[in-house]
């Protein structure tokens, strides 16, 4: 039950922006014999029971009688090897500040970050103010992390025992945040409770405010003419490999290296500028030594850049988290920041580097690539997207289908959203790739999949039946390209990197269709705007091209039994022979020398090489089976 425990509590304050950002902090249960504790790279909001690294305490206290190293990596060394052997059974790599945990002698110990108690931390004055505050709690000043803290803990903690006849539950570590210990889940609420209580009621005295303030949206003008370049400076082959910006409401970001986390994934310095171009950059990243993860364009907007699209709301919510300690540090006598020397600490630390690691995910083959997916929420649409996305991208999934998009994103998980989109209106076009750029920063990959079908004799075909399927089709792959276009020509142009624009056509867009005739001619006519726009956009370095796949038999557009294309074809007549819907399939099966129809995955793979491979443009792929061949 007390694993039970341990686990709610971390899933309590985990899921808490309050108390925690970017899977940081950390929770232990112990019993007599053993510590559980949290592993590295694992988030208290979902952490499982089975997750926490069972430790001999034993073992592990035997760290503090390590003594005369010849260096402090020697040291280092010699206690990961320590707590590696401390580890029973199969387990994750344990946190690092598992000895701290073994230092306070109480059932459960839980680490959080709590801005509110971080702008105490990191103040001027929190040391004398926390005296007052908090007299039973213990402050340490800042020190390394890892052993060197530990260590500093356990030589404070064995004086206070000395002078108090008792452990303190509450240590809050300079510029880190703060530890607290008790033997019931009752007891470790109550005294967080009471530590905000009395900040919120101290922060009230001194006229601060707690709450955290920006504005409400970014400025669009702002994000469309900077977002991509920047992005597009950020992705060139000299720059840092953060390729996903993502746009904020104006604040201020921090001016300076707050805590760890915000060191490992925010960075300690970012810009503040009210033009954003090259020169900027460059002068930055000459002068850190690496490119800038908060850009602040004053009053108008935030920029945040990740490796990916997670990575980029990460570094935004550190910025956001940093700003609001800088506010609530103003009733500590204003912000104590870490010394050059600390910082340069943390950035080099092994340690540091494995948890953002871990944090930002694999290496797939489109990690950090953007790409947005028209009729993203169903069919071939979706399966794209998903394709894509287990791949490494982050992907848009844009629908007339709002609610089916949301959906669709939802479980697609981290770096995908739905947005609402009519390919066949303008301004709806115009704003999913405002939308989108305000999201991400730009586009790598457009995928413009969304289509319609009405099959039917062109003796009885109705005009609104042709105008929809050519709006949708013909029209709607237009009205994408104009706008993506723009903001792709902005971002190449600061990279010096190729974008893609991907129209996903059809096996009758190379052959015509008997009774099909709205539908075939919209993709043949989309071929010939492949292939306009390929000649035209190749001097942006925007590559353009189609996939034709063959029919997705198993999809909706073929499979609904209203609408779909089985029973329209039926319908129509257009199988000789046919009774009933089983007998179309069967009919466009057998038109396959590979006697099936073609699913997302095929194309998906037809997708990739079009936009991976450097030296293709203007050219329809099939993706047909061998139903369709190109002479």
């Amino acid at each position: 039950m007390s694993l039970k425990t341990i686990a709610e509590l971390s899933h309590l304050y985990g899921a808490d922006a309050d108390f925690i950002l970017a899977g940081g902090g950390n929770t232990s249960f112990k019993d007599e014999k053993y510590l559980y504790v949290k592993p590295s790279g694992v988030s208290l909001a979902a952490i499982k029971e089975s997750d926490f690294v069972k430790m001999d305490r034993e073992i592990l206290r035997s760290c503090f009688a390590l003594s005369d190293f010849a260096s402090a990596a020697e040291r280092e060394a010699k206690v990961k090897k320590v707590m590696t052997f401390a580890i029973e059974g199969e387990g994750g790599r344990p946190s690092v500040e598992a000895p701290m945990h073994e230092i306070m002698p109480f059932k459960f110990v839980v680490h959080t970050h709590p801005a509110l108690v971080n702008g105490m931390t990191c103040g001027q004055d929190g040391k004398a103010v926390c005296a007052k505050l908090f007299p039973t709690a213990m402050w340490v000043d800042y020190c390394d992390p890892g052993f060197v803290l530990a260590k500093e803990v356990y030589d404070r903690c064995a004086e206070y025992r000395k002078a108090n006849n008792c452990d303190p539950q509450v240590i809050f570590l300079q510029n880190h945040g703060v530890f607290v210990g008790a033997d019931s889940e009752e007891e470790m609420k109550n005294i967080y409770s009471s530590i905000m209580d009395v900040l919120k009621k101290y922060c009230a005295e001194q006229g601060v405010s707690t709450e955290f303030s920006k504005a409400d949206a970014p400025c669009m003008e702002t994000v469309m003419e900077y977002a991509p370049v920047l992005r597009g400076y950020m992705r060139g082959d000299k720059k840092a490999k953060c390729v996903t910006v993502c746009s904020s409401g104006a604040f201020s970001i921090p001016a300076g290296p707050l805590t760890p986390d915000h060191l490992v994934y925010a960075k300690a310095f970012g810009v503040k500028s009210d033009v954003v171009d090259e020169a900027v950059i460059d002068a930055f990243t000459a002068k850190r030594g690496y490119a800038p993860r908060m850009v602040e364009v004053p009053g108008k907007a935030v920029f945040c850049a990740g490796k990916n699209k997670a990575a980029a709301e990460t570094v935004l919510a550190l910025a956001e988290n940093g700003s609001r300690i800088e506010q609530i540090a103003a009733a500590f006598g204003g912000v104590h920041y870490l010394s050059d020397a600390q910082r340069e600490f943390i950035e080099n630390w092994e340690v540091e580097s494995y948890r953002a690691k871990v944090a930002s995910g694999s290496d797939a083959m489109l990690t950090g690539m953007v790409a947005v997916v028209t009729g993203g929420a169903q069919g071939f649409g979706y399966g794209i997207a998903k394709g894509l996305a287990a791949l490494g991208a982050d992907v848009a999934i844009a629908d007339l289908n709002a609610e089916g998009a949301a959906k669709a994103a939802a479980e697609l998980g981290k770096g995908a959203r739905g947005f609402a989109v009519n390919v066949a209106d303008e301004a709806s076009v115009e704003k999913l790739i405002a939308d989108v750029v305000a999201a991400y920063g730009g586009v790598d990959l457009f995928v413009a999949n969304a289509g319609v079908a009405r099959a039917g004799s062109v003796k009885t075909f109705e005009m609104k039946d042709w105008q929809f399927v050519t709006d949708i089709n013909y029209n709607g792959f237009f009205l994408c390209t104009k706008y993506c276009a723009r903001v792709m020509s902005k971002q190449n142009q600061a990279s010096n990197l190729w974008t893609d624009i991907v129209q996903v056509n059809s096996k009758s867009g190379l052959s015509g269709s008997k009774n099909n005739g709205a539908y075939a001619g919209s993709k043949f006519g989309g071929l010939g705007l492949v292939q306009s726009f390929a000649l035209e956009l190749v001097a942006d370095r925007i590559k353009v091209n189609a996939v034709c796949p063959g029919n997705y038999l198993d999809g909706p557009l073929w499979s609904d039994p209203v609408r779909g294309l089985f029973v329209q074809y039926l319908n129509a007549g257009k199988v000789p022979g046919a009774k009933n819907v089983d007998d179309v399939r069967r009919h466009y099966e057998s038109q396959v020398p590979m006697s099936r129809g073609c699913f997302p995955e095929d194309v998906v793979k037809a997708i990739c090489y079009a936009a991976v491979q450097q030296y293709e443009t203007g050219q329809a792929i099939p993706v047909t089976g061998g139903q369709t061949m190109l002479n």
